[in-house]
């Protein structure tokens, strides 16, 4: 139904809403994981093989949304809109993980068992598939998370990942994942605190080897310090489920305009031309009627848009693996959490010529 609360975000055009199906809990093999890996498996009640969108949620005092039941506006939203949505209650949250046991092996973040769970859930579609009504297209796949799941979504996507016994760089990096969007995630160890950084050394990330299509979402006065800092926060108004009540900015815009963005960019990073993400480019261009919004230019962006941008001259958007340069108002800094940026210019090697493999949106 529609959302009275919300006005300024519909300027993203996006199609209509179907009805979906939602099967909790869909539960593949994991023989060796030490508790069940049970998943909420979200999709379109009709139609084609669904483009799949992993899910991985961060951490918080929810009781109950720190698992496979949290993130509904996100999950409703794609669902509804195409995507098939498969979310893992990860062993780092307290209600159906192991995170109240403080003497468990990898505690408090799981860090690998996080990665683990989703090549799991890769391995085992078939399996899956089998117990929900929902059919998956495993050629289409991107992955999503937030806060410590943006780190998750980072590492699966080409960043190297630290290996806290030994400090060793892992690449962990997913070949079948296509795309993704690490929501307020915490970069690299440069921008954290150094209580943050002796606490949780699992979080060192080093993005300058990714090269997997990626749109970084940060709220620009994200009062989680381990993040970039400069309208939205940590919650992104409230993307962990409706009403939250941990949620220190809530509006019904912010993560309004997050549903649509990120779909957006999915859609168009799954789905060979198609125009979601350059209509979403356009409208932020225009700007949001005062909304603090925008799409913040990579240091290494050659797109037409990007070179309108600075020089001035008229352009056009870019494919989504191009850094863009449209803004709401003044010109953004390109705020990401610290690391993202500087792996824009270090990780150009691998990149096709003129391209990012990073997209920053910044509000």
């Amino acid at each position: 139904m529609p959302n009275n609360h919300v006005r300024l975000a519909r300027r993203i055009p996006v199609p209509d809403a179907v009805p979906t199906v939602s099967v909790n809990p869909v539960t593949p093999p994991a023989p060796d994981r030490g508790l069940p890996l049970q998943l909420r498996v979200t999709a379109p009640l009709h139609g084609d093989a669904a483009a799949i969108v992993l899910l991985s949620h961060g951490g918080g005092s929810s009781h109950y949304l720190v698992s496979k039941d949290g993130y509904s506006p996100l999950v409703d939203f794609y669902a509804s809109h195409g995507f098939a949505v498969i979310q893992p209650t990860h062993l780092s949250s307290p209600g159906g993980g192991l995170g109240l046991d403080t003497g468990a092996p990898g505690h408090p973040l799981f860090w690998r068992s996080r990665i683990d769970d989703f090549t799991l859930i890769l391995d085992n579609l078939t399996a899956v598939e089998a117990q929900a009504p929902v059919r998956l297209d495993p050629t289409r796949i991107a992955v999503v998370g937030h806060s410590a799941g943006g780190n998750t979504a980072g590492v699966l996507l080409g960043a190297r990942a630290t290996d806290p016994a030994g400090g060793t760089a892992l690449d962990l990096r997913d070949p079948r994942i296509g795309a993704g969007v690490p929501l307020a995630s915490t970069g690299s160890a440069e921008g954290m605190t150094d209580t943050m950084r002796e606490r949780y050394p699992e979080l060192e990330a080093d993005f300058s080897h990714l090269t997997t299509p990626t749109l970084v979402v940060h709220g620009d006065e994200d009062d989680n310090r381990v993040a970039t800092t400069r309208g939205a926060k940590h919650h992104l108004g409230g993307i962990m489920g409706y009403s939250l009540a941990e949620t220190d900015d809530e509006d019904p815009e912010r993560p309004a305009v997050t549903q649509r963005a990120t779909w957006a960019y999915l859609r168009s990073a799954l789905h060979d031309g198609d125009p979601a993400w350059q209509q979403e480019v356009i409208q932020c261009g225009r700007g949001f009627g005062g909304a603090s919004a925008a799409v913040a230019e990579g240091p290494a962006a050659t797109s037409p848009a990007a070179r309108s941008d600075r020089e001035g001259r008229p352009g056009g958007p870019s494919a989504p693996n191009s850094a863009q340069g449209l803004r709401s108002g003044s010109r953004p800094r390109p705020l990401v959490p610290t690391g993202v940026a500087r792996a824009a210019r270090t990780g150009a090697t691998r990149r096709r010529a003129g391209t990012s493999p990073l997209d920053v949106f910044s509000w």
